[in-house]
């Protein structure tokens, strides 16, 4: 068959090698950043430096009163939950499609994870949290997949309802928006990675916001101790009784890992309005092609585009699978072109499948057992969403535009991949 399709035989749209997209942005003042803190100090046991300095610039930004940073998103998750007292035999509800970080750190507790149904948009449906509500149900668990907002007034109103704690994974979404409050401030705390790819980057990291007051004396327990517990936990407070020991962990985050995370914060809101104005272009671009649904924002919503999930719609293109138009895509040299793996629905994976079978101590995990099909619509948005980077320079436009045409080529000559 002649075909233009690279796939079969044709010219590729890119023939750029190398990588397409990379994050985050190194520059001479982050490596000035970094360099003059290595000279500074390169263990700080307490809250000073550049770690005070980072938290204070997260808890302005995100307008809330208290960030205590952590060595990784996972351990900020870990101590958000154990500060919230959430305990053994407790159910909480988390969405089932996420990364498996949103979850696994409740298994570590003991707690039950209830996983929940996604809506169309791939981020918790309020409709399946609120049947999964049981008297055994202590907290709801929202993620922003990609970056863009949940449904977090309706979230928090139903947590009310029930005498909920409302928490936040973050982890996509530095920056996004709802109405101008920023993702991070709905709920009793919120976690965030600040893993290398995230819109805000340490390289490795992460952080807890909290406005509550014992609730930031708990984190500290559990992931700081001794100096910076005893110099923050007032001497009259129950807590501080245990601030030389803590729980006996230390989540903190390197104080390098904070200076590369202090400059990208300064540059944030300049690099989310470089990747609005491209996705924006992206969805414009391709809203009509057949066979490719762009997501859609309510308005003032603001996403941190950790990524634009584009949602593949095989019927329109004569039941082509999303394999096949996925390995179309990469022979054209859209190499950045993504089906997301181990984010993906929990039900899945072999972990929430048979958690008992690893934590044997919890007798209460036997009867955690889901299994393939039992989310539907996250399973469905799962297989079809193909992942696009989302650039935030100009001079990275005419990439974008390049990868719009790679897809708009493969759907135009989507007939020739049949069989």
């Amino acid at each position: 068959m002649n075909s233009p399709l690279a796939l079969l035989g044709g010219e590729p749209v890119i023939r750029q090698p190398g990588q397409h997209f990379s994050w985050p942005p190194i520059t001479e003042q982050s490596k000035k950043a970094v360099v003059e803190q290595l000279g500074e100090n390169i263990s700080i046991y307490d809250r000073s430096g550049v770690v005070a300095e980072l938290e204070d610039a997260l808890a302005n930004y995100f307008g809330v009163k208290h960030a205590v940073s952590m060595s990784s998103g996972t351990a900020a998750l870990h101590a958000a939950y154990a500060a919230c007292l959430i305990e053994p035999g407790d159910e909480v509800i988390v969405p089932a499609y996420t990364f498996f970080a949103t979850a696994t750190p409740l298994l570590h507790l003991g707690a039950i994870p209830v996983l929940a149904d996604c809506d169309e948009t791939g981020n918790i449906s309020v409709t399946e949290v609120a049947s999964k509500i049981t008297p055994n149900t202590v907290a709801i668990v929202a993620t922003h997949m990609w970056g863009i907002p949940a449904n977090l007034p309706a979230l928090r109103a139903l947590a009310n309802e029930h005498h909920l704690i409302l928490l936040e994974d973050g982890s996509h979404a530095h920056g996004a928006s709802l109405d101008g409050q920023k993702v991070g401030s709905f709920g009793q705390a919120a976690a965030f990675s600040m893993n290398g790819p995230k819109p805000l980057s340490a390289g490795e990291g992460g952080f807890v916001l909290t406005s509550d007051d014992d609730t930031y004396f708990r984190l500290l327990l559990f992931a700081h101790y001794n100096k910076r517990c005893r110099s923050e936990i007032p001497s009259s407070h129950t807590l501080h009784r245990f601030a030389v020991t803590g729980m006996g962990l230390k989540f903190r985050i390197h104080p390098l890992a904070a200076a590369f995370a202090l400059d990208q914060l300064t540059h944030l809101d300049e690099y989310l309005a470089g990747r609005a104005q491209v996705a924006a272009l992206l969805c414009n671009e391709l809203k009509e092609v057949a066979g490719i649904s762009v997501p859609q924002l309510p308005s003032k919503h603001q996403a941190a585009w950790y990524g634009l999930p584009l949602t593949y719609v095989p019927d329109e293109l004569g039941g082509i699978t999303v394999e096949r138009f996925h390995k179309a895509l990469l022979a054209e040299g859209l190499s950045e072109v993504d089906r997301p793996d181990s984010t993906c629905p929990l039900n899945q994976l072999p972990l929430f499948q048979c958690p008992a079978a690893l934590f044997t101590h919890q007798r209460e995990f036997a009867r955690l057992r889901y299994q393939p099909g039992g989310f539907p619509v996250a399973e469905l948005v799962h297989h079809n969403t193909l992942k696009l980077p989302v650039w935030h320079r100009e001079e990275d436009v005419p990439l974008a535009r390049a990868y719009v045409r790679g897809i708009q080529k493969v759907v135009e000559h989507h007939h020739d991949l049949k069989g």
